[in-house]
């Protein structure tokens, strides 16, 4: 009986974030092919960042797959720009007022 040895499997990279020049030297360096569904241009694409990917990072694949990556997220599904976490986050309990400075035009008096 003849034992065929198994192909090493391939994690795939997280290339979301990436510049298309970094995504494909990246996948290169996996073993991967990249493919840019839409983007005809793919390979002159430089500047672009990549917001979707198939299959996700982490994936096990065989090498010389086929990784999907998008420049665009398509009609009506997002893209209202990079959305970053504020920190320090805004404090809790709504708007609050802000107070005058001390000795500011609107100070109460009190009668004599």
């Amino acid at each position: 009986m003849h034992i065929t040895r198994k192909t090493p499997e391939v994690r795939v990279p997280r290339l979301v974030g990436l510049m298309a020049v970094d995504a494909r030297e990246t996948a290169r360096a996996r073993g991967l092919l990249l493919n840019a569904p839409d983007r005809p241009e793919f390979s002159l694409t430089v500047v672009d960042h990549v917001v979707r990917q198939y299959p996700q990072p982490g994936a096990e694949v065989p090498p010389d797959s086929m990784v999907y990556v998008w420049f665009d997220f398509g009609p009506g599904a997002g893209g209202g720009g990079v959305h970053e976490p504020r920190i320090p986050r805004p404090p809790r309990g709504g708007l609050q007022r802000e107070l005058d400075e001390p000795g500011g035009p609107h100070l109460a008096l009190s009668s004599p």
